[in-house]
C-alpha cells in the first residue's frame, strides 16, 4: 500500500506541475491555485501538500529555466572578457524573465510570504552559478567590488516586473537594463571630440 501511495503522490505532483506550467504561462504568477487544482483533478489541499506556498509552486515551474541560466553562466565563465561575460549572462536573465512571466516572480524576494523552511532555491541556484562570473569581473576591476549577484537579480526583477504591462516589454526591459549598466551620466566624449 505505501508504494501505491507514493506512486499516486508522484503522479499527482507531475500532473499538478504540468497544469501549473500551463496556467502560469497563461496568467503569470497570479495563476489561481484553485484553478490549477481543478484542472489537475485534485483538491486544493493536495496542491498545497505538494507546494506549500505560491513561491514553492513558482520555483518548481521555473526550475528548468533556472537550470538553463545556471548552465549558461558556467559556459560563459571561460570567456576572456569578464565584464562582457557577466553582462551577456545578465542579458540572458532579463530575456528569460520577460519571456517567462513566472520567472521574475520566482526570483523576487517576497518578505510578505516568509518561508523559513524553503529558501528561494531559484535565486540560490543563480547566485551559485553566477558567483564566479561576478567575482572574476570584480577582480578584473570591471565592476564594483561590493556588488553581489543578489543585487543584480533584484535589479533585473524590478525592471522586468515594472515593464511587464508595457506594449513591448522586452524592448523596454532591455532599454532600462542598458541604462542601469551605463549609469545615468552622458557618454564621455572621445579624445577627438566625437561622440
Amino acid at each position: 500500500m505505501p508504494d501505491r501511495q507514493r506512486a499516486d503522490a508522484r503522479r499527482n505532483h507531475a500532473r499538478i506541475l504540468a497544469v501549473a506550467e500551463q496556467e502560469v504561462a497563461a496568467h503569470g504568477s497570479d495563476a489561481s491555485l484553485e484553478q490549477i487544482a481543478r484542472i489537475a483533478g485534485v483538491g486544493s489541499a493536495t496542491v498545497r501538500r505538494h507546494f506549500p506556498t505560491r513561491r514553492a509552486l513558482l520555483e518548481a515551474v521555473s526550475h528548468r529555466r533556472i537550470e538553463a541560466l545556471a548552465a549558461r553562466a558556467r559556459d560563459l565563465a571561460g570567456t576572456t572578457d569578464s565584464r562582457d561575460a557577466l553582462l551577456r549572462w545578465l542579458g540572458n536573465v532579463v530575456a528569460y524573465c520577460v519571456a517567462a512571466r513566472e520567472l521574475a516572480a520566482a526570483l523576487a524576494y517576497d518578505e510578505a510570504e516568509p518561508d523559513p523552511v524553503h529558501e528561494n532555491t531559484c535565486s540560490a541556484m543563480l547566485e551559485a552559478a553566477a558567483g564566479p562570473l561576478l567575482r572574476r569581473a570584480a577582480q578584473d576591476g570591471a565592476v564594483a567590488a561590493d556588488l553581489t549577484v543578489s543585487d543584480l537579480i533584484t535589479l533585473i526583477v524590478g525592471i522586468v516586473l515594472a515593464t511587464e504591462h508595457h506594449p513591448d516589454p522586452a524592448a523596454r526591459a532591455n532599454r532600462l537594463f542598458a541604462m542601469a549598466v551605463a549609469g545615468l551620466s552622458p557618454p564621455a566624449p572621445s579624445p577627438t571630440g566625437a561622440w
